[in-house]
């Protein structure tokens, strides 16, 4: 029978887990300390409340912890929870710090000190006997430790809090957020209430499930369905947890900690997971994002694994990086491919990353062409054509391991590699004879990069969609008076609106003056116009806008684009 992940899964209050004589150590690999105002809110008010209806109890999610309870020292790892644990440990330092203040003023001053110590002792830690150091009964990460140990646990003001980290201000912030909260309570001025806030509001109604596991890549399966209150843990901490967790030598952990912050810097936080599994791609016909974190632990067993792992990562990030931003300085170098780079985001296809990868190490100078080959073919096959994106990734995997392979040379090898996916001139103009377009909020920029590209055909000069000042005209416009309803019909009005054979570029003062005026109006501005666009329907001139009409000249349009819109490797 396979073995459980899990060793103890029960219900935990916090006077549980910290009130006894357990220690919790918070892995290196963690997250730095995160919460801010709105979480720190959401425990006062969930506090609050509790501390006025002593009988309630409020769930605060999982624990997840490693360790083993008959340990001599009895120390647990946290796995999850550390947000929590180190936001409520701060709390407790603020009641303790607040009944020290008001023993200092005079107000029940033997019983405060005696209540400040008990609730440090309890839940916070003892001195040694001998050495009289703080025994902390909660160490964080390497980097808020120190500022943990140093200032909070001491109850001692940093000389200058801004040269510390930001997650070692915002422990400080906490500390002083709670303070005000406590301060102008109506029990501010009650030690024994100040006290129970702590040794039954906190301790004992606040309710966790706690989660034991036996080692720390048990704990990873836990994750994946864990989502635990305020700042959980991404899928980016997730595979950061577990590739920390592979080594284990100080030297190469500090190596680590600094090329995964370099890392992380370059490509996001919030992009990682997609860069990890574009880069699995390349040597793997199909990672889905579901599957990520498992096929990392097929492929990375070893600490060897995770610097080899890194090495790769770091020779792709500026490229992924760039693919995200047509204004990357990489692209300096490079200035022939920032319009193809600017048409993929366009777009939102990504599917071809893997062989962008490819093709940067393999064929660097080739690449400019590539880009542009992967921008026609996805405007084809998927903002026009919408054909099935699922074909899309086992295509271009395929290609990507034709070049790293050294099959593919050149782009032309590339070309007949994808030509399955290229959609032919016959069906791409069917498909551009029913295109539309909704050009308002994100689909705006990708009407104004079609209707430019059209321009530029018709006019034979260069139309830039990212410069030219052009808005867009609807013939029919998008919200027709009475008037218009007799060619089209006012329930069906929609469905001629967006289609791009209803729109040309218009110079902003001839697009206001127009309005909703009619047709024969328009023709005039049109005829006036600078834009070839314009031009061509005044020269078609049909007698009134129609579905007809909008009909024949969507098809003319369609054989423009495809000329516009074209690979020829011939």
């Amino acid at each position: 029978m396979a073995k459980s992940p899990l060793l103890n899964t029960s219900t935990a209050t916090f006077l549980d887990l910290m009130g006894t004589g357990r220690s919790f150590q918070v892995a290196n690999c963690q997250p730095d300390y995160a919460w801010s105002t709105e979480q720190w809110d959401d425990l006062w008010e969930d506090l609050s409340h509790l501390h006025q209806h002593p009988d309630a109890r409020h769930f605060m999610g999982a624990v997840v912890l490693t360790g083993v309870e008959d340990q001599p020292d009895r120390r647990f790892w946290i796995i999850d929870g550390q947000q929590r644990f180190v936001t409520l440990s701060i709390l407790t330092l603020s009641v303790i710090r607040r009944l020290r203040e008001l023993a200092d003023q005079g107000v029940d001053t033997t019983d405060n000190h005696t209540r400040a110590q008990s609730l440090r002792d309890r839940f916070l830690g003892e001195k040694d006997p001998v050495s009289l150091v703080e025994a902390s009964k909660l160490q964080l990460n390497e980097t808020d430790d120190p500022f943990y140990q140093d200032h909070l646990i001491r109850l001692r003001a940093p000389t200058s809090l801004r040269a510390h980290p930001r997650s070692c201000q915002l422990l400080w912030h906490c500390l002083e957020w709670f303070g005000q909260r406590l301060a102008q309570a109506d029990f501010g001025e009650d030690g024994e209430s100040l006290t129970r806030l702590i040794t039954e509001s906190a301790a004992r109604q606040l309710l966790f499930i706690r989660i034991e596991v036996d080692d720390e890549l048990r704990a990873f399966t836990v994750f994946e369905t864990l989502n635990a209150r305020g700042l959980g843990l991404s899928p980016t901490d997730l595979i950061k947890n577990y590739l920390f967790s592979l080594v284990r030598q100080k030297p190469d952990l500090r190596s680590l900690q600094r090329r995964w912050k370099r890392l992380i810097e370059t490509v996001r936080q919030q992009d990682f997971p997609e860069f990890l599994r574009y880069h699995l791609l390349c040597s793997r016909p199909r990672v889905r994002s579901r599957n990520l974190f498992k096929i990392l632990k097929q492929d990375v067993a070893e600490a060897e694994d995770v610097f080899a792992l890194l090495d790769e990562l770091e020779a792709r990030a500026d490229l992924f990086a760039a693919l995200h931003d047509s204004e990357h300085e990489l692209w300096i170098e490079y200035p022939s491919c920032r319009q193809f780079v600017r048409e993929l985001l366009t777009f939102r296809v990504k599917q071809m990353t893997p062989l962008l990868f490819a093709a940067w190490e393999r064929l660097p100078d080739r690449f400019d062409q590539i880009l542009q080959l992967v921008s026609v073919l996805s405007f084809r096959y998927s903002v026009v054509g919408k054909r099935n994106s699922s074909d899309l990734e086992p295509a271009y995997h395929a290609a990507a391991r034709a070049i790293l392979d050294g099959t593919s040379k050149s782009a032309r090898d590339v070309f007949q590699s994808l030509e399955p996916l290229y959609v032919d001139d016959s069906s791409f103009c069917a498909d551009f004879a029913g295109f539309e377009i909704r050009a308002r909020g994100p689909g705006k920029k990708l009407a104004r990069y079609v209707l430019a590209k059209l321009e530029s055909r018709l006019s034979g000069k260069s139309c830039d969609p990212s410069t030219d000042p052009f808005t867009i005209e609807h013939v029919l416009p998008e919200n027709p008076g009475p008037e218009w309803f007799d060619e089209f019909p006012e329930a069906r009005v929609s469905t001629f609106v967006d289609r791009i054979g209803n729109m040309l570029p218009l110079d902003a003062a001839s697009n206001r003056a127009l309005g909703n005026l009619d047709f024969a109006a328009k023709l005039e501005t049109y005829a006036a116009s600078r834009y070839a666009s314009a031009l061509d329907v005044a020269e078609h001139r049909p007698p009134t806008w129609n579905p007809k009409a909008l009909e024949q000249r969507q098809s003319r349009l369609a054989k423009i684009a495809v000329q516009a819109w074209r690979l020829d490797f011939d």
